[in-house]
């Protein structure tokens, strides 16, 4: 039985093998060839609570008879600046009782307001204001090198350690962009409004999300903190230069802004919509901008981003 059983089985063992031994090849290649690429970053940028407004104090009440409320009364003592006219040891009783009312009601309406507002911040005493989270990304045809010689350069020579020089990286970068029409292949946005103190956490986790698609940052200058890897040139199988002409390969660049009131980018349908997603994100002013990520990959020269590659790692990118 046992024998009949191997008879009819030998047959389709080669196949099998075979089979298994293409697919572990096909799969180990497309792990390769979808394996994250080299990336460029810039960025800065802090999400530092607002100080907290001036301090109010209780106004102060003169005090029939002298002195400035809690003050020294005639008759001997410290008083309460209320309480004494009220019950008649003193002029003015119903002036002072008018105001008590007014600073009671103003006191009142002051907590519950407090209590009642989704802005206010129990940590710091203020209110959080609105703060905006975009992401705007462009994928470009990998003809568009001269697109990452301007990134290149700006990462080289940016000041991000103030939101001046974050403004200028942000107007550089979305202007480098523009000046690239006839490359544009795939575009996609997005923004989202909240609070101050969850906007770090929403920023950092967009920052990392596209971060991790790199194998490593080859170029990087964040809060002015210039790194640059050693100059690596990729190379095709066969030993020589991998040519980047391939129309079927890719640039993506990626911005994340975080800026202070609303940012709405519109929904990027066709290259009308991406040029306006692209211009109405580069025109935020330095005293709106909290923080910045430009992310582009591939950043070492030689190297090159597939249409697999794009579709798997930037699923939400649509043709333009």
């Amino acid at each position: 039985m046992h024998k009949k059983l191997f008879g009819w089985i030998k047959p389709l063992l080669k196949p099998v093998l075979a089979l298994i031994l293409v697919a572990t090849l096909v799969l180990g290649h497309a792990d390769g060839a979808l394996a994250a690429k080299s990336g460029g970053r810039i960025g800065g940028g802090s999400f530092r609570m607002p100080s907290s407004g001036p301090t109010y104090s209780s106004p102060r009440t003169y005090a029939p008879g002298g002195g400035y409320g809690g003050g020294y009364y005639p008759g001997g003592g410290f008083g309460f600046p209320f309480v004494v006219p009220i019950f008649g040891f003193g002029g003015g009783g119903l002036f002072t009782l008018l105001i008590f009312i007014a600073v009671a009601s103003f006191l009142l309406r002051s907590f519950r307001s407090i209590a009642g507002s989704s802005d206010y911040d129990s940590y710091s005493g203020a209110a959080s204001p609105t703060v905006s989270v975009a992401r705007l990304q462009v994928g470009l045809l990998a003809k568009a090198r001269g697109l990452q010689a301007d990134l290149n350069r700006i990462a080289e020579h940016a000041d991000t350690n103030s939101p001046e020089g974050l403004a200028q990286v942000l107007q550089e970068t979305t202007l480098a962009l523009l000046r690239h029409p006839e490359y544009w292949v795939y575009g996609g946005s997005d923004s989202q409004q909240t609070r101050l103190e969850a906007a770090e956490a929403q920023f950092n986790r967009l920052a990392l999300t596209e971060r991790s698609k790199f194998s490593e940052e080859t170029l990087s200058n964040v809060n002015n903190l210039l790194q640059q890897a050693e100059a690596r040139k990729a190379l095709a199988s066969s030993g020589e230069l991998a040519l980047p002409e391939n129309p079927s390969e890719y640039i993506v660049v990626t911005l994340l802004v975080a800026a202070q009131g609303k940012l709405e980018l519109p929904a990027v349908n066709n290259d009308q919509d991406l040029r306006r997603a692209i211009s109405q994100i580069g025109a935020v002013s330095s005293d709106r901008l909290l923080a910045l990520e430009v992310l582009w990959t591939p950043q070492a020269e030689g190297d090159t981003l597939s249409a697999e590659e794009v579709l798997v790692e930037y699923p939400d990118l649509k043709l333009v």
